[in-house]
């Protein structure tokens, strides 16, 4: 039953393949699988546990039932053994198989989410993040800037962040990504959207008096109105109003919060 199960779940959550997975998708199934084996094991134990403890219980009696089937050991003699290292054998063995599988194919995932896919093969859309004290800032390989992250469905987007000041930490949790922003380096991390719509961005490291309002949306559109959109920026920033007032509030917010590094006071 567990080789049967490692097999079904081998074909069903392959390694990762020539596909482009989004992060999240990586994710949700490492949870089911887990979750998959983990019921199943649970079911395994609860009915073993069950069968024996209705098989062998006291049924009243002072006469044992199986004193003609078991050898039992007497008091100064040493036990011969009997079968029952070989169930033992049997348990480890597949247990060791099945825990040995769990780690190879958890860690291939794991390792795609690290790696992400193939630079060659993929057409990736780079932008630069940079966080501050309370805000952040996308820019678009035109050298557009915008408060909103605006990406296209199905493709590919790398970030490379940063901070300007202090540690903040980029993420979109129904995405499935994150990564720190350090003042003076660069950390990457990638993520494909599968559906259109407006996520939240948020920050994950305490940064001031201001860290809970240090979000922002990430709009997820179709390839087209996304190239639309992109076209229409020539590499201005979009909405300047906007720049302006969110650089303008993390400020003022700022100017009113204690000094920080790293998220810690200084």
């Amino acid at each position: 039953m567990s080789v049967a199960t490692i097999t079904c779940t081998a074909s069903v959550f392959p390694l990762h393949g020539g596909d482009i997975r989004a992060p999240s998708a990586v994710f949700d199934q490492i949870f089911e699988v887990f979750l998959l084996l983990g019921t199943a094991v649970g079911v395994v134990v609860v009915a073993y546990t069950m069968y024996h403890a209705l098989k062998y219980r006291d049924d009243g009696s002072d006469e044992d039932p199986y004193a003609d089937k078991v050898e039992r050991p007497q008091m100064g003699e040493m036990p011969t053994g009997g079968t029952g290292g070989r169930k033992v054998f049997y348990s480890f063995s597949i247990s060791a198989v099945i825990v040995v599988s769990l780690i190879a194919w958890t860690y291939s995932q794991l390792l795609y989410i690290e790696q992400g896919p193939d630079p060659a093969q993929t057409d990736a859309l780079e932008i630069d993040v940079e966080g501050y004290r309370f805000g952040w800032d996308f820019i678009y390989p035109n050298g557009h800037t915008t408060n909103t992250l605006y990406v296209p469905q199905d493709r590919v987007v790398r970030l490379q962040v940063t901070s300007t000041d202090v540690f903040h930490n980029f993420g979109i949790p129904e995405l499935r990504v994150k990564t720190d922003a350090v003042p003076g380096q660069h950390t990457s991390a990638w993520f494909t959207a599968n559906e259109t719509g407006t996520y939240t961005a948020k920050c994950y490291e305490l940064c001031g008096s201001g860290h809970s309002l240090m979000t922002t949306d990430v709009v997820v559109m179709p390839q087209d109105e996304y190239e639309e959109w992109y076209a229409g920026t020539n590499g201005t920033d979009a909405g300047g109003n906007e720049t302006a007032t969110a650089a303008e509030t993390g400020q003022r917010i700022a100017a009113d919060a204690p000094a920080t590094i790293g998220g810690a006071p200084a």
